[in-house]
This record gives structure tokens, sequence and C-alpha cells, in this order.
């Protein structure tokens, strides 16, 4: 089976310069925990979720460090401190998503965007054709597969 087959063409998108509280809105109102954000020529830029609004509201977690006569050398999680901190001060969708978004095509078997879900952590896989969101596979598109022809 092939994800064109199974991805849900519906997808709800939010523009790049939505405001925070426009997003948490968006996501709201359509009952959808993760959404991708769109530029103003419709094209796909990244990816937002409810996850990256929870981290907005919390303190940045501090990375790792150790201190050798007074120099702080940090050995882990300066990277995850910065993205925490850049989404805290978020204001606009742009600052908050996920640029480096993995996406499949079409063609792309289902076999395959689990393993990329599972690989990478992620909950959703948007399927492009040339650069344009034609679809969107949640993990729950997936187990209703599972299911068989009575679970879709």
């Amino acid at each position: 089976m092939l994800a064109k087959e199974i991805m849900n063409r519906n997808v709800i998108t939010v523009p790049e310069d939505a405001t925070i509280e426009e997003l948490a809105a968006t996501l709201t109102e359509n009952h959808i925990s993760g959404a991708p954000v769109v530029n103003k020529e419709g094209k796909m830029v990244g990816i937002v979720t409810d996850a990256d609004l929870i981290h907005k509201e919390t303190n940045p977690r501090t990375p790792g460090f150790f201190d050798i006569l007074g120099s702080i050398i940090y050995i882990s999680g300066m990277a995850r401190f910065r993205d925490d901190f850049k989404k805290l001060a978020a204001t606009k969708t742009s600052e908050i998503m996920t640029s480096n978004v993995i996406t499949v095509s079409g063609e792309a078997s289902i076999e395959e965007v689990a393993t990329l879900m599972v690989d990478h952590g992620i909950k959703r896989v948007p399927v492009l054709e040339n650069g344009a969101i034609i679809g969107i596979i949640g993990m729950a598109d997936i187990v209703k597969t599972l299911a068989g022809p009575g679970g879709r």
C-alpha cells in the first residue's frame, strides 16, 4: 500500500506569519495536534505541533555542564537550550516551527512512512508532490490500515 492511498487529503495548514494565538486557535478549532506551515506561495516551509506550543510555556531545559577551574564546559544540550529559548521568545509561527521536516512522496510505501515515524519520533508525515502538500499521514492512518478494510 502507498502513502497516496491512506493519506488525508484535507490538510489544514498554518501561514508562516500567523501569530502564536492564531496558531493555537487553528489547532484547537480543527481538533488537530499539528499542521504544516506554508509561505505566501503555498509552499511548505515547516511544521508546527502542540508540543512546540507547550515548550513555549516552559522554562528552557538547562544544558549539562561541568566546572573546571572556573571555566564552564558544556557537555550536552546547548542546541536544545537554544531551541527552547527561541520557542519561549516566539511571537510568530515561523519562529516556533520545525524547518527540517521529514516528508514523503505519494509513492512511498506505508512501511517506509512507518519507519520514518519510528526512527525520527514523529507523529505525522506530510506528503509532497513537486514541493506542494498533497496530503498528510498521521499515526492513526497507519493503524487504520492494520485494521483492514473495516478500519477505514
